[in-house]
């Protein structure tokens, strides 16, 4: 990323182990000591780690990760969802002291970006909502923090005085569906942070469909255009942005933050072979081939 864009916006995909990705994003064979972390860092300065959010990962794992990126990446933790979608208890004190472990190592690399507490959409604004913010923002207070909520309730002042108290509030994109939280450009601390989740609304509250198929979706231009709009007002009062495009699915995530810093910074990128052959309309914003080789022969 350069210049300005660099100083003001980190971009990348939320996750980046995904079988899909086989051909698409990564080498249908991947060579000899291939590590996708790796990969994934020459094309973006930030990862939203997805791991996390399943179960507390091991510092023994998290260790490993710093040495394969650059000294200016950073990852985003999402909270494991024990804090989040369980609800009837909280976690003991010894899963908090877990959770912060594992983020030692990354914290002491210095690539530690923020903390994301994601809740499903049927986490609806009350006091008792409220309460829970409250205890994760005094046992994650190392953390810098982003709420991320789905449900229409946290648009009143109330919910949003309780999210900025908890930390500040993840603006997210998601289908325009009754009771959905819509677009929004809050900055409620020093930081901004915004998730792509695609549009999909026929999937989205679905039954019996795979998790993957609600993220089944590739924005156009159009759309981001919308986005980018937004990024550069929220990039007037926050001291920086992160982005992440959770639309995940065969690589369509990595498509669009590539598509995003594209128009942000105003030039071309550096874009994998195998990701424009999936997504042609890339080769517009596509370094030429002799610039993007070292993707070839990864």
């Amino acid at each position: 990323m350069t210049g300005n864009a660099r100083r003001r916006f980190r971009i990348g995909p939320s996750g980046w182990s995904y079988p899909d990705w086989a051909g698409i994003v990564y080498p249908a064979r991947r060579p000899r000591g291939f590590r996708p972390l790796a990969f994934i860092a020459t094309l973006f300065d930030a990862v939203e780690v997805n791991t996390s959010f399943y179960a507390i990962p091991s510092p023994a794992m998290t260790e490993k990760w710093p040495d394969q990126v650059g000294p200016d990446f950073r990852f985003a933790f999402k909270l494991t969802t024990t804090f989040t979608h369980e609800r009837a208890a909280y976690p003991p004190a010894a899963d908090v002291q877990a959770f912060i472990e594992a983020l030692a190592p990354v914290r002491a690399a210095g690539r530690l970006g923020p903390l994301l507490i994601q809740f499903p959409w049927s986490f609806r604004y009350d006091p008792a909502a409220a309460d829970r913010l409250r205890r994760l923002a005094d046992d994650f207070a190392q953390f810098e923090r982003f709420i991320e909520v789905r449900h229409i309730s946290w648009a009143q002042p109330e919910a949003l005085t309780a999210l900025a108290a908890a930390g500040g509030c993840c603006n997210i994109d998601q289908p325009r569906l009754p009771q959905n939280l819509p677009p929004t450009t809050h900055v409620l601390g020093r930081g901004a942070y915004v998730r792509l989740h695609g549009r999909n609304a026929a999937n989205w509250f679905a039954e019996n469909r795979e998790p993957w198929e609600r993220y089944d979706y590739l924005y156009d231009e159009a759309e981001l255009r919308e986005w980018v709009a937004r990024l550069n007002e929220l990039s007037t009062r926050a001291e920086w942005v992160y982005v992440f495009a959770n639309n995940h699915y065969r690589g369509q995530g990595v498509a669009n933050a590539l598509e995003l810093r594209a128009l942000l910074e105003g030039a071309r990128v550096a874009i994998p072979s195998s990701l424009i052959a999936a997504y042609p309309r890339l080769s517009a914003i596509a370094l030429p081939q002799r610039q993007r080789g070292l993707f070839d022969g990864a």
